[in-house]
């Protein structure tokens, strides 16, 4: 099956749904949905910006962290991609972070609808103590997880090989069958990693979708 039979999932059609203060607010817990989480200069609203071709849906902001809320995006499928607050800016108030920290842990442990976690990461600062603190949540609820490692054309190749590699052997020690734990590389300038990520987010909000071979 090809990546562009009908199975693979119409990203263009991602449009804004609701905004939600805490899961208490989100959406009924129905159906499917991928979240994106990640430092607040991570690059987020641009990745998912990327990934709908439209640069526009989520907002971008001079001042990383300023999105507080939980923002949901519906595809033309029905599933739901989900923005979850920026995390671990050093200009939001201690109150405020642990505000956040708390929201995302309920939400990444208590919602059924979650299929899976897109954690990304600038390429050049991995694995910070909030990365660490996500993926820990995560393997608490039993929750996949793929990392975007970001800005990936900021680095020559032999050097963000070399990163993303480091991050690999991290999983592994985390989920030595790597059955939940995944990473790639990825630049929302270049669009490089693109059919990647689509792949994955496929995979999660389609049952019926099935990668190209050479995707394994």
């Amino acid at each position: 099956m090809s990546f562009m039979d009908s199975t693979a999932i119409n990203f263009q059609s991602a449009a804004f749904l609701t905004s939600a203060p805490s899961i208490k607010q989100c959406p009924e817990d129905t159906g499917c949905e991928v979240a994106f989480a990640g430092r607040s200069n991570a690059g987020k609203s641009s990745a998912i910006n990327t990934l709908t071709r439209n640069g526009r849906l989520a907002r971008t902001s001079k001042t990383p962290g300023r999105t507080q809320l939980i923002n949901y995006f519906q595809l033309a499928n029905g599933a739901h991609l989900v923005d979850l607050p920026g995390y671990g800016y050093a200009k939001v108030p201690k109150a405020m972070k642990a505000e956040w920290d708390r929201h995302l842990a309920e939400y990444l442990q208590l919602r059924k609808s979650l299929a899976g976690l897109i954690l990304l990461m600038d390429i050049r600062h991995p694995l910070q103590d909030f990365d660490l603190q996500m993926l820990n949540w995560a393997a608490q609820a039993g929750l996949p997880v793929h990392i975007l490692l970001t800005k990936s054309d900021k680095l020559k190749r032999g050097p963000a090989e070399s990163t993303k590699l480091k991050v690999e052997k991290h999983l592994r020690d985390m989920d030595p069958g790597r059955t939940l734990l995944s990473v790639q590389t990825f630049s929302s300038l270049k669009k490089q990693g693109l059919e990647q990520l689509e792949v994955q987010l496929s995979h999660w909000l389609n049952t019926d979708f099935e990668a190209p071979a050479d995707q394994g």
